[in-house]
């Protein structure tokens, strides 16, 4: 499986494929959102998190660096790295402790922690289009393909 571009016109669609990919991933994984400010990444982020079975609100980590999720059983880790100085503040962060295991880790702004992040298994690029958003999903090993199978057949 190669690269799938998606097209959403709005924030339910987004919100939308948010919960697809939670069904899809089952709380396990690294996904990197990629895009530009105000191109929707903490929205699919959203999405993805409320599609685990969270019920409270989703805010967005600019300041924090992180957010984390407990859903029942499923770990999950909202990561906004836009105020990263240097990537070698991920180690003060303790960011292995977060990557390993299991867990969902959505990290926005990856390019920004380069060097101290692991290959993930999937780079979702949102990027804006007419009145929606064009999103590339680009799986990174086999468990990314499989997502974006599944994530293909539901949104054709």
């Amino acid at each position: 499986m190669s690269e799938v571009t998606l097209y959403l016109p709005d924030e339910e669609s987004m919100i939308k494929l948010g919960t697809c990919i939670a069904q899809v991933t089952e709380g396990l994984g690294i996904i990197f959102l990629d895009g530009d400010l105000g191109a929707g990444k903490t929205t699919l982020s959203r999405g993805i998190i409320r599609g685990l079975g969270h019920v409270g609100a989703v805010k967005s980590p600019t300041f924090t660096l992180v957010e984390p999720y407990e859903i029942g059983k499923v770990r999950a880790f909202h990561f906004d790295l836009y105020r990263l100085v240097d990537p070698e503040e991920l180690e003060y962060l303790g960011i292995r402790d977060y990557l390993e295991g299991d867990a969902l880790c959505l990290i926005e702004w990856p390019q920004r922690g380069a060097g101290f992040l692991p290959k993930p298994d999937l780079t979702i690029t949102i990027s804006p289009h007419n009145s929606g958003r064009s999103l590339s999903l680009l799986p990174q090993g086999s468990r990314g393909e499989l997502w974006c199978a599944a994530l293909a057949l539901e949104f054709k």
